[in-house]
């Protein structure tokens, strides 16, 4: 997707009788934040909703995405400087009109090329539109406050409350702040943080089994594509943006796949040879399962299972555009499903997101500490009946795409205590060293390697 920030314009003026209640791009941007609020739906599905089926531009979907994801990367410090200078009302005020408060100031605090007046002006119309003239009117003053008194917007003292100082000033809840600054200190907080709210790119993973790393490099310069080699993973590249991935050959025709470095790791880990039989658990939207099949030359035999059909359904269309036909499908969930042991079972649980809030920055607003609990008694659950479809002498590989202990060491440290049949194989034999811990587990973090926050482990079963 492009830098919206070098191609934003002005959408172009209507008539305010002739406009839907949610036209154009900034109406369309409260739509979205309101139903992420309400609703437990994800952003990234609900905004891909909008960009299918809408009618904006290419230029305005870039707008769009920038806007929705700006106002959830940034909410708790835009939410800190409205409720100031609305005297502490704003966090009374009716979602939409919240929402259209949001979205005007993320342009006036981070989209230069947009003027303050259409960020005001668009904002106000909405507005109107939805509630009035009053509260229109209310909103106008706010925001033009705001304008005349940027440079005098004050935030909470450093030193009284540091964890506070940068729940807001770097827009993240306290309490994942206070645990991040008791477990890291303050300076990696700080640079974790910092990271979170980075404008991500994109990560390809090519597929060698379709082209040669090099011949797809050369046709990314012809046309035009920027791109970094990976650090860690030879056959992946970062691109800053791509437009129209969908419809471009070398998607379509199976060259590459979208998916981030750390996601990649747990394959590197199992370690799939050709011939193999493998179970990937826990399977969609299923970018580890087609990794396998490709590090097994398409030999062998992968069973994608999860509990979602519509989600498997996905999965079908990409096995077929990448060329792999040796992945089965299986409805089921893998926390009750029965299977004769295998050689290798990948177990990518369900967990809180923490470690990919730069792509996904609802994720904040949606998680809690107690789901980080209830997370972590399903990922027991999972792992213990992952464990009995490893043959004797198999590898078992457990992996979560969060940060955080609960999920991760100590899912690990009661396994091993209830499963003394397996043991621990360090990752170092498989991924670059300065990805595993002095365990031998792999664990990421966004700051320190430039991927998406992840932990994993290889657990070899005894013969």
């Amino acid at each position: 997707m492009s830098d919206p920030e070098t191609q934003l314009r002005p959408e172009s003026a209507r008539k305010p009788e002739a406009r839907p209640l949610y036209s154009g791009v900034r109406g369309t941007a409260v739509k979205v934040l309101c139903r992420v609020g309400r609703t437990d739906s994800y952003l990234d599905k609900l905004l891909d909703n909008e960009l299918r089926c809408g009618e904006l531009n290419d230029l305005d979907k870039g707008l769009l995405t920038e806007i929705v994801h700006g106002v959830l990367r940034w909410q708790n410090k835009l939410d800190w400087i409205l409720n100031g200078f609305s005297h502490g009302n704003f966090s009374k005020t009716e979602i939409n009109v919240k929402n259209a408060l949001r979205v005007a100031l993320y342009q006036i605090l981070f989209l230069d090329r947009i003027p303050h007046a259409a960020a005001v002006n668009e904002s106000v119309e909405f507005v109107k539109r939805i509630r009035g003239e009053k509260p229109a009117g209310l909103v106008n003053a706010v925001l033009r406050n705001i304008i005349r008194n940027l440079q005098g917007i004050r935030y909470p003292e450093e030193a009284e409350d540091p964890v506070q100082y940068l729940a807001v000033v770097s827009s993240h809840p306290y309490w994942m702040v206070k645990r991040w600054y008791h477990r890291f200190g303050k300076e990696a907080t700080c640079q974790f943080l910092k990271a979170n709210n980075e404008r991500p790119s994109l990560s390809l993973r090519i597929n060698r089994l379709k082209v040669d790393p090099g011949q797809f490099l050369s046709r990314l310069e012809e046309q035009g594509s920027r791109y970094t080699g990976s650090t860690h993973i030879g056959y992946f590249v970062k691109v800053q943006s791509l437009t129209r991935i969908a419809q471009m050959e070398l998607f379509k025709s199976g060259c590459f796949t979208i998916q981030d470095e750390s996601a990649a790791l747990p394959c590197l880990l199992l370690d799939p040879k050709p011939g193999e039989r493998i179970i990937d658990l826990c399977a969609a939207p299923g970018g580890k399962a087609t990794h396998l099949a490709e590090l097994m030359q398409n030999q062998g035999d992968v069973l994608a299972v999860d509990k979602y059909e519509t989600k498997l359904g996905l999965m079908k269309g990409a096995c077929e555009r990448l060329g792999l036909n040796i992945i089965r499908l299986l409805v089921s969930d893998a926390a009750t499903l029965t299977h004769e042991p295998v050689d290798r079972v990948l177990l990518d649980a369900p967990c809180s997101g923490l470690g990919v809030i730069m792509k996904k920055p609802d994720i904040k607003w949606k998680k809690d500490i107690t789901d980080i609990l209830k997370l972590a008694a399903h990922q027991k659950e999972l792992l213990a009946n992952a464990a009995g479809m490893v043959k004797p002498g198999g590898i078992l590989v457990y992996s979560t795409c969060t940060t955080e202990p609960e999920e991760n060491q100590e899912v690990i440290a009661y396994f091993l205590k209830q499963h003394p049949e397996f043991s621990v194989d360090n990752a170092r034999e498989f991924v670059s060293s300065d990805l595993v811990t002095p365990e031998g587990y792999i664990e990421t973090f966004p700051y320190k390697h430039a991927m998406d926050g992840s932990f994993a482990v290889r657990l070899r079963r005894g013969v």
